[in-house]
């Protein structure tokens, strides 16, 4: 059975022309599994519809090795709240399948879309995998989260996937258990992220003058992602040399308030602070990373991030905590620099080492981060791994 093409639906929270890093990965995957010869059809939520509106599509994908999938979206409009939300897609997941026979259902991250797909899969006798990849865990396991939801949906899932092998060791805790989980690492594009020159015209464009530094960060500037030790770490590296910190993203609006304060504090810095709001083209991002002198990922929690792989295929210095799947990309000393999550408080000075340090010393650090993604986060890995992951789940 697990040689032979199978019916898979995905379900998930978002899925593109809808941005994000969750419409990414579940695109990244989607099509992953497609290449590997399933019939794949996601049925996602989105705001761009009215409530309850169903609209379909088909994605197509093209490899630069000319290896192209195709993927049959159907996207569904969210209503006011989630009872009535998961409701709904239940018959829309019963049209579906009464349509098209499906085999198993793929859930990603572990709730709403892991514990809807476990729960259709179990009423139907068809299997079901669980993709937890990030926070999902902890926000589930810690009041006010769910645990009796977080713990039904990773026990009755046919197999469960994780991004990084400390969250498949979660997982075996709460469950009491060995090997639950199969470790799917997240991958990026090797041609799209690669070492470049830096990019002067769009440099001018931002603002950046010739003699700045740029501190780089990429994603939602948020409390999880470090956001108080990037500022923090911004204004003392500023105290030594001009610096600015660029933020290929934006900051989560819930998190103004806190930004705002600490510019009335150091006003001084306020204008060092360069946000490039949403950026969702994928060269786009790169062009930007590749200004970076130094990547930083100062995360209290994290799963396993794209943008710390990304930023380490581009050849960029990166600094990250020892937060989540961190250490498991980053070999401290050797392809970047691991700094405790216990002490984001010292990010300054271990960003002020780094850029003190002659690119003759460097050189050999952003080659072997690029050399550490080519080797174990390409998609050709990402895919073996999904491959063994579809073999547990269909045994």
């Amino acid at each position: 059975m697990g040689d032979q093409a199978q019916r898979i639906l995905m379900l998930t929270e978002r899925f593109p022309p809808d941005l994000g890093g969750v419409a990414r990965s579940s695109h990244r995957t989607a099509h992953a599994l497609a290449r590997l010869g399933h019939e794949v059809h996601v049925l996602a939520w989105t705001k761009t519809l009215q409530a309850g509106e169903l609209g379909s599509n088909t994605s197509q994908h093209g490899q630069a090795d000319g290896d192209s999938s195709s993927v049959q979206v159907h996207q569904l409009g969210l209503f006011s709240n989630w009872d009535m939300s998961l409701q709904h897609t239940s018959n829309v997941l019963e049209w579906l399948h009464a349509e098209h026979q499906l085999d198993l259902l793929w859930g990603h991250y572990v709730y709403p879309a892991g514990f809807l797909a476990v729960m259709f899969a179990e009423a139907n006798g068809l299997r079901s995998i669980v993709s937890a990849r990030g926070n999902d865990i902890d926000r589930l396991m810690f009041p006010p989260g769910d645990f009796a939801r977080l713990s039904w949906t990773l026990e009755r899932a046919t197999a469960v996937a994780t991004v990084s092998h400390d969250l498949a060791a979660k997982i075996d805790v709460l469950l009491n258990t060995r090997d639950r989980a199969v470790v799917v690492h997240n991958s990026v594009d090797l041609d799209t992220f690669r070492p470049a020159s830096s990019d002067k015209a769009l440099r001018a464009s931002l603002g950046i003058d010739d003699e700045d530094v740029i501190l780089g960060f990429c994603g939602e500037m948020r409390h999880k992602k470090g956001l108080p030790f990037l500022l923090d770490c911004l204004a003392r590296v500023n105290q030594s040399r001009p610096a600015r910190l660029l933020v290929i993203g934006a900051v989560r609006p819930r998190e103004q308030a806190q930004l705002s304060s600490f510019f009335v504090e150091r006003p001084e810095i306020e204008d060092r602070v360069i946000a490039t709001g949403v950026v969702d083209d994928p060269q786009e991002v790169g062009r930007h990373i590749q200004l970076c002198d130094v990547m930083l990922m100062p995360s209290v929690w994290e799963g396993l991030p794209n943008a710390l792989i990304e930023a380490m295929a581009c050849g960029v210095t990166s600094i990250g905590s020892d937060a989540g799947g961190i250490p498991e990309v980053i070999d401290h000393g050797v392809d970047g620099f691991i700094i405790p999550k216990a002490h984001l408080n010292r990010l300054a000075e271990a960003a002020l080492e780094v850029l003190e340090q002659p690119p003759s010393a460097l050189q050999p650090i952003r080659e072997a981060a690029r050399k550490k993604v080519e080797q174990h986060f390409s998609h050709s890995v990402e895919e073996q791994r999904l491959k063994l992951l579809l073999e547990k789940a269909l045994k």
